[in-house]
């Protein structure tokens, strides 16, 4: 019996499977689970949602319809990328994820990752940089301009996380009381988080601002007079290695060992124990989550704790630097 003495136009369903088509296609689908998944289920680190599948996933995967998509194609994809363990079993997470919202829309009947182990977790890190060693990145920053050089330095000063730094609104910030309030929709354990702000991170951002009179609202960190965030992090990071080998090369001075954006957080509160600061102390600094009974009682927020504790972080990293000028001199002169 044809399709059309069943009273269906052929040419009608031709259009209306390519138009199926076009909209199960992996992009079309990011498309939405970006639109409707990712700010209910990744409020705090949609940002880095989008870029897993921008960066990682649509390149390979973008014009392939959904259900022709293999389980196999995409740890053969994940085993090819770059950037380490941890990048592996994040972009996994994602596709994860988004092919489970898929098949529970009706999209897909079966997730192509039913079955498949996700990747290993990566090992722990213990990488901590000593006083001659933040010295040298210090000084090296200087060579990445005004924006990126002022996030490695904020980095270091304030011991918070990257992209808590990254993107820091105005909004956040208050000079007068000199005090940065992270709100909970960016802070790590989902409550807000008081950061006392000590001298040297205040002459960073009256260098920022231009002066004193700081901006109301917009990016600090940007390249866009503040309608967006400061990115790139591998490429800066790449420019800053360079630059401290080169501060490095007449020294006879030993190389750096590999380091992350993330290891300055952890030096910082590693440099704070060498100070005998306390350990509570350090942990309300960095906004580290509570566990168990401490969680439910223990309510104070150290804050006045927490500005003795970066005031005086910040008043050994100025003595590390002045402790000689011959790594920046050097770096002046190129």
């Amino acid at each position: 019996m044809t399709l059309v003495s069943q009273g269906i136009d052929p040419a009608d369903m031709k259009r209306r499977k390519v138009r199926e088509a076009n909209e199960l296609t992996f992009n079309a689908v990011a498309d939405r689970f970006e639109k409707l998944e990712v700010p209910v289920r990744w409020a705090k680190s949609g940002e880095f949602v989008k870029a897993t599948l921008r960066l990682h996933l649509r390149p390979k995967l973008g014009k392939r319809p959904l259900p022709s998509i293999t389980g196999a194609e995409v740890t053969a994809l994940l085993d090819d990328m770059g950037g380490g363990a941890a990048l592996r079993r994040n972009t996994y997470a994602v596709a994860h994820r988004l092919f489970k919202w898929a098949r529970g829309r009706g999209d897909i009947e079966r997730s192509p990752l039913e079955g498949f182990e996700a990747p290993a977790f990566a090992p722990s890190r213990d990488r901590v940089l000593d006083d001659r060693e933040l010295k040298l990145v210090i000084s090296a920053s200087k060579s990445l301009g005004p924006i990126f050089g002022a996030l490695v330095r904020l980095l270091l000063l304030t011991g918070q996380r990257r992209d808590e730094v990254a993107a820091l609104d105005w909004r956040e910030l208050h000079r007068d009381c000199s005090e940065w309030l992270l709100p909970a929709i960016r802070s790590k354990n989902g409550k807000p988080h008081l950061i006392p702000l000590s001298s040297q991170v205040i002459d960073e951002l009256d260098a920022l601002a231009g002066g004193e009179d700081w901006p109301s609202q917009g990016y600090v960190l940007t390249t866009d007079a503040g309608k967006s965030r400061v990115s790139g992090f591998s490429k800066a990071k790449k420019k800053l290695d360079e630059a401290i080998a080169k501060l490095i090369a007449d020294d006879d001075a030993p190389a750096l060992e590999p380091w992350r954006y993330h290891d300055l957080r952890r030096s910082v509160a590693t440099g704070m124990q060498r100070l005998r600061i306390s350990s509570d102390w350090i942990e309300a600094v960095q906004n580290r989550r509570k566990a168990g009974v401490a969680a439910i009682y223990q309510r104070y927020d150290y804050g006045q704790e927490k500005r003795e504790a970066l005031e005086r972080w910040g008043a050994h990293i100025r003595s590390v630097i002045s402790d000689s000028n011959v790594v920046q001199l050097r770096l002046a002169k190129g």
